[in-house]
């Protein structure tokens, strides 16, 4: 039976993004209990796979389940650095994954543990989630509609090229120690221009041309036509010329990022209406 906040809606509400370059000890504590009730009860079982993980040898003095492995498994997760959880939680994923495929267990689901797990990055307002078992950048939810609309009427419309680069996209923003936030801007705004390429029929001219010559048929309603040309002047001047202290920020990449799939969505469902599922 699913819980009360679950079945009326309330859990996995998003909060203000406040966390991006941590782990707080309780997500550490979230990922153990998760990866409990999907299969992985037994505190050696969870030992093993965080001691893989972190590459340390577990205490061979700990012999019992409750309380000297449970304590173990504690303080091993909670003293680790920040993306070790992430990478921890990533490799639960993976062994309920494999655990299912190979049907040695009927207990617990990859995809469960996926689900819990975004819901608790959602409500501690953490800036990643879980995506087919891979850690991924979250933004805001403006950005994360924006992107969740582009990707699924370009997978619809069998566009692989342009929903390719909205992912390459994400993965520049979710790259670490340093996200790359210029590859981020160059990867959406690279979508697109290849959405609009499609729909004009002239594969080869930028984005800037396009605008100037097939305005008329790619139909993007007035004065809104200049933001996306003055988008795309920016978003040239950042992946060409780059200088010294001008490096994009956080929010420059996702404000980009977000008027590109924004775009992108209007076109296909545009240009598309009656031939989408």
């Amino acid at each position: 039976m699913t819980s009360f906040s679950r079945r009326h809606g309330y859990s996995g509400q998003a909060a203000p993004i406040t966390v991006r370059e941590d782990a707080p000890e309780a997500l550490g504590y979230a990922v153990v209990q998760i990866a409990a009730e999907e299969g992985f009860s037994a505190p050696s079982d969870q030992r093993a796979l965080i001691c893989r993980v972190l590459r340390v040898m577990p205490d061979q003095g700990n012999w019992s389940e409750h309380p000297n492995i449970a304590g173990e498994v504690k303080d091993l997760i909670s003293t680790c650095t920040w993306y070790r959880v992430f990478d921890i939680a990533e490799a639960f994923y993976a062994e309920a994954a494999a655990r299912q495929s190979g049907f040695r267990t009927r207990d617990g689901s990859a995809a469960d543990f996926e689900n819990k797990l975004n819901d608790i990055l959602y409500e501690q307002g953490i800036g990643w989630k879980m995506q087919h078992g891979q850690i991924v950048y979250r933004g805001d939810q403006p950005f994360e509609q924006a992107v969740s609309s582009a990707q699924a009427v370009l997978r619809q419309s069998s566009r692989a090229t342009a929903q390719n680069e909205v992912a390459e996209a994400l993965s520049d923003l979710s790259r670490r120690p340093e996200p790359d936030r210029t590859g981020a801007i160059q990867h959406s705004m690279a979508a697109l221009e290849c959405v609009a390429r499609d729909i004009s029929g002239d594969p080869k001219p930028t984005l800037g041309t396009l605008m100037k010559n097939y305005g008329t048929k790619l139909a993007i309603p007035r004065p809104l036509d200049v933001a996306v040309e003055k988008a795309w002047g920016y978003a040239s001047e950042v992946g060409r010329h780059l200088q010294e202290g001008r490096e994009p920020s956080a929010e420059d990449a996702e404000l980009v990022t977000t008027v590109c799939a924004a775009v992108v969505t209007y076109l296909v469902k545009k240009h598309d209406a009656g031939r989408l599922p």
